[in-house]
């Protein structure tokens, strides 16, 4: 079955031969929503007992449906949903705990938000109402209050219950995400990231038959006391994304006027059927779409087209798809239909950019305008470029010819962002950094009513340009 159509349920499991076989039956049996399929991705954590061969009998018997890896020696819950997270195919995942506390029964609760677009996440909480649960360990319960609340003053959420085992997840959303934690801090870390992330998470109420200690229940004493200490680690640093151009990014998010000002650049040049080319997650989209009547967001990324999609759903003038800046074929459906195209830091990472000027001119109506914005000047190219995926950096000679060559009359190319070009300089060729600071970007947004103004007397160059061109007719 198509990767987008089916659920990957994610087991970890210790020792959990007792229950293991009444799980799985469970699990094969829960209701999915009409037309999903479904894989079991089980990640035997180095049981001592016979979950590995139970495990194994059962992936003989339904080959292709259950899947099992395993690890040498036991290395925590975390390890093994990192393994599981990297070996599942479905499109949304759910952890599932390996000993019955958590009823498959309630897949269709935990993946309704997820399978209508509203949520990158869906926790599924004990505490809200539910149709039953078991009435178990007070002190249990007070500390995972406690640890819930915690958690939600570190990452401004309003979460019931932090730590439950029931997550589900779009899972090319976690796969950008470093997972760190080896043992039960998987649950704040999994929190916290997704909150720093921008991920919009929903909470559902779930059935809990919660064990006991001398019913082999694993969390101890000893992870709850560690657990603050997980929470403040990650919720006082930013390590949300794997990919170090994504970090960079993810960083130069953090400049609100910075994009306030570039969007200010260049929203009077836009009409009001704009598509944006390399939207990622939404930064400038969220400005350049007021007073629009139809916007699409567009991004080669998948990942950041789900985001976009969850982003702006409640947004009917905002559209979100897939589109490839090289390839035609993603431009066809949009031909004609569009009276503005602004594509901002896209096509120095095109190998064969003259088809992307191209796809641009030929997307828009008769007389529509595109607004291109690159960076300027090899002479700055340096481990920032390098990290960020760019194939190239141009003169104002070269881009006023790209966009000539591929049919606009050329009404302007003007210098961006002048101030900041010594130290891209500094920064991507002298001391070949592989990223920027937080305080230094910090202090350069607190200050860009300041580098407006100098602007316009600095002698030098910008470490971008902005081409706009109108399509005749």
């Amino acid at each position: 079955m198509a990767g987008d159509k089916l659920i990957s349920i994610l087991i970890p499991a210790y020792n959990e031969e007792i229950h293991l076989e009444a799980l799985l039956e469970r699990v094969l049996a829960a209701r999915l929503p009409d037309g999903f399929g479904r894989e079991i991705v089980l990640v035997d954590d180095g049981s001592t007992d016979e979950t590995g061969e139970i495990a194994g009998r059962w992936a003989k018997a339904h080959p292709g449906t259950v899947r099992v890896f395993r690890h040498e020696r036991n290395l925590g819950k975390g390890a093994a949903i990192r393994l599981a997270v990297e070996k599942a195919a479905g499109s949304v995942s759910i952890i599932q705990d390996a000993d019955l506390e958590y009823d498959p029964g309630d897949y269709m609760r935990l993946l309704k938000p997820l399978i209508e677009h509203k949520a990158d996440a869906v926790f599924g909480s004990r505490f809200g109402f539910s149709e039953e649960r078991r009435v178990l360990l007070y002190w249990h319960t007070v500390a995972n209050h406690f640890l819930t609340g915690l958690c939600n003053i570190v990452s401004d959420l309003n979460l019931t219950d932090m730590m439950t085992g029931y997550k589900a997840f779009r899972t090319s959303l976690m796969r950008t995400i470093p997972l760190r934690s080896q043992g039960f801090g998987i649950e704040p870390e999994i929190t916290v990231k997704l909150a720093q992330r921008g991920s919009r998470i929903y909470e559902v109420p779930v059935s809990y038959h919660g064990r006991g200690y001398a019913e082999g229940k694993k969390i101890r004493l000893g992870d709850a006391l560690q657990t603050p200490f997980v929470i403040l680690w990650y919720g006082l640093r930013r390590d949300v994304y794997l990919n170090p151009g994504a970090r960079i990014l993810d960083v130069l998010a953090a400049t609100p006027r910075f994009n306030e000002w570039m969007a200010s650049v260049v929203a009077p040049y836009l009409g009001k059927r704009v598509l944006e080319i390399g939207a990622g997650i939404g930064n400038l989209t969220a400005l350049l779409s007021r007073g629009r009547r139809k916007y699409t967001a567009s991004d080669l990324d998948g990942e950041h087209v789900e985001r976009l999609g969850v982003r702006f759903a409640s947004n009917p003038r905002v559209r979100t798809r897939r589109v490839d800046a090289a390839d035609a074929a993603g431009f066809a459906p949009l031909k004609s239909t569009v009276d503005s195209v602004v594509c901002l830091n896209v096509l120095e990472h095109v190998e064969d950019d003259r088809a992307g000027f191209a796809n641009l001119h030929d997307v828009l109506a008769p007389g529509g305008r595109a607004v291109v914005l690159v960076p300027q000047g090899m002479g700055l190219y340096g481990s920032l470029d390098e990290v960020l995926g760019h194939c190239r950096r141009y003169t104002r000679e070269e881009l006023d010819a790209r966009m000539r060559e591929a049919g606009f009359d050329v009404e302007r190319v003007f210098d961006f962002n002048r101030l900041t070009r010594i130290g891209w300089w500094v920064n991507g060729r002298l001391l070949r950094r592989r990223s920027f600071g937080r305080f230094q970007l910090a202090v350069f947004d607190r200050f860009v009513w300041l580098w407006k103004r100098l602007e316009r007397v600095l002698p030098w160059g910008g470490v971008s340009l902005i081409a706009v061109g109108r399509k005749r007719g």
